[in-house]
């Protein structure tokens, strides 16, 4: 129906070419194998004249310092793909009409790479990153591309930028790939240009009181996703309208909201994370839950993904995805069946929860009670293999 709704929407402009090129993109759109990408061995680099000082990787905060360079590619119906380079990264120059400004048609993805204690670069399951931005570009009507070769462009902006992955192990190169819709016209449709750009940066932990429990609030009148919509993909526009209800946690003390969906007030996420808990279910199972992705209603996180993979290897507690709501949570509070209760991102890997405020009233989670044993271990397995202290086919050398 939409592809049926931009033709419609061209002829009524007759504007013949552009139909057959949207027919063209219609085709193609849902193909990868018969769409051309860009080529690594096509890639070309200029350097900056003027490299910025680094900041004290001790003081970094999340996303405020950018490295010197940016990969960019571009992509137009009528030509293609362009051939990727690495420049100075300086503002872009945007036609204040392009859709991503208008109808937010944009997505993004978050990925990092690590300064092991061999001072060997290595970025963290970048594949992962790369399904989950393919499927997103679809779902934005978005070119397609080859994967392996925005890795390996990616690979070389981080070896540009070297410099700039920190020497620490609290401390990591951010790297943000981006697309968004740069097409000069006001009109609801599929975008003839694209811009793919992917900048780094060095930060620290995403939240500035480190491994620290934080409270949530579970306000069910704020939705941020549901049944058939783009919960399930890494768009802007899935985010913009979380802000407010996040101001209006950090007015009631919480430092984050846990997402609910419909009647029974279903979990979803907990702020830009997934959810997970450990508790006793009531078949008096000790189990790690997570919800399903199957609703379309959870974003699939590689670190959510990552701490499914581990815990069912380590085989010694139930791992299950599963639908379950804040009558199935707090009943097992009140019957002290609930462990520990966190939540999971590239960012922050593991964030341990305290507190849920539901309805007017404050839980105590006791996630902290006895040190977050399950959270903790998470945290140390994932960093030990992203800091090279464990061997992992879960990362890439750069």
């Amino acid at each position: 129906m939409f592809f049926k709704n931009v033709l419609t929407s061209s002829i009524c402009s007759k504007n013949v070419a552009h139909i057959n090129l949207l027919h063209r993109f219609t085709k193609l759109a849902y193909s990868s194998s018969t769409v051309p990408s860009f080529k690594y061995e096509d890639l070309k680099v200029t350097l900056t004249d003027s490299p910025k000082p680094k900041p004290d990787p001790n003081n970094l905060v999340f996303g405020k310092a950018f490295s010197d360079h940016l990969l960019n590619i571009d992509w137009t119906l009528q030509d293609g793909w362009g051939k990727p380079e690495i420049v100075p990264l300086e503002d872009f120059k945007i036609h204040p009409a392009a859709k991503c400004f208008h109808y937010g048609i944009e997505l993004f993805e978050g990925m990092k790479a690590y300064r092991g204690v061999d001072q060997k670069i290595r970025m963290y399951r970048p594949d992962k990153n790369m399904i989950r931005m393919k499927s997103s570009a679809v779902r934005s009507a978005f070119p397609d591309f080859d994967a392996d070769e925005l890795i390996k462009c990616i690979k070389e902006l981080v070896s540009v930028d070297q410099d700039w992955v920190p020497n620490s192990t609290s401390s990591s190169l951010y790297i943000r790939p981006t697309m968004i819709a740069t097409e000069p016209t006001l009109g609801v449709s599929a975008s003839t240009h694209t811009k793919l750009f992917v900048m780094t940066g060095p930060v620290g932990p995403y939240f500035p009181t480190g491994f620290n429990p934080v409270s949530l609030l579970a306000d069910p009148k704020y939705c941020r996703a549901w049944t058939g919509g783009s919960g399930s993909y890494k768009m802007g526009a899935n985010y913009a309208p979380t802000i407010l209800p996040q101001i209006e946690a950090i007015k009631q003390n919480c430092q984050q909201v846990l997402w609910l969906y419909g009647d029974n007030h279903q979990v979803t996420e907990v702020g830009t994370m997934n959810f997970f808990m450990s508790w006793i279910n009531e078949d008096g199972d000790l189990e790690l839950i997570t919800p399903p992705l199957d609703s379309g209603l959870i974003l699939p996180g590689v670190t959510r993904g990552s701490l499914l993979e581990l815990a069912k290897n380590w085989n010694e507690f139930k791992v299950t995805e599963k639908d379950f709501d804040m009558k199935d949570l707090l009943k097992a509070l009140h019957e002290n069946r609930i462990k520990e209760i966190f939540g999971a991102g590239t960012a922050c890997i593991v964030c341990p929860v305290k507190e849920i405020i539901y309805e007017g009233k404050a839980y105590h989670i006791p996630t902290m009670d006895d040190g977050a044993p399950l959270t903790n271990r998470f945290l140390k397995t994932l960093t030990d293999i992203q800091y090279g202290v464990v061997e992992s086919d879960w990362v890439v050398q750069v």
